[in-house]
Order: C-alpha cells, then sequence, then structure tokens
C-alpha cells in the first residue's frame, strides 16, 4: 500500500500479486465471497468488502488481471458538497 496526500485529497494504492479478480462486475456485488464453506462457518467470507470499500469513498477504481489486483481509492477532505 502507498498513499498520496495533496490539496483537497488523499489516495490510497493497494497492490497484490495474487491470482486476481476473475470477475470484478461479480465480485463488487454486496454479499459475492470466494470463502470455503469452511471460513463461512468460522465467520469469514461475509462477502461485503469491495462494496463497503465502494460505497465509503469518493472514487473506486480497480483493476485485476492473473498476475495481481490494483486497487486505487480516493478521499476528498475538507470539501463540502453544496
Amino acid at each position: 500500500m502507498t498513499y498520496e496526500a495533496k490539496d483537497h485529497e488523499v489516495k490510497l494504492y493497494f497492490y497484490d500479486d495474487g491470482p486476481g479478480i476473475a470477475d470484478i462486475k461479480q465480485a463488487m456485488q454486496r454479499g459475492y465471497s470466494t470463502a470455503s464453506p469452511i471460513a463461512h462457518m468460522n465467520g469469514f467470507g461475509a462477502g461485503m468488502g469491495l462494496d463497503n470499500i465502494r460505497r465509503l469513498s469518493d472514487q473506486m477504481i480497480i483493476e485485476s488481471s492473473p498476475r495481481g489486483t490494483r486497487l486505487t481509492l480516493i478521499f476528498k477532505v475538507g470539501v463540502k458538497d453544496e
């Protein structure tokens, strides 16, 4: 993870070199999870991650391939909606 803060904006950059996300549109759906049944039994894999991140950030950019995933989150700071 890296970040950039300037003016009225904070950008967070996340990178991984995992297997990537095969279907980003599907992964963005509330409740979607790739967790195993055992993970679900242990309270993990609720499928709320990407959907919640999108709703809480001002802008979310996600790119994925079999070589990994890049996620950029942008937050407006000190800017009032009119």
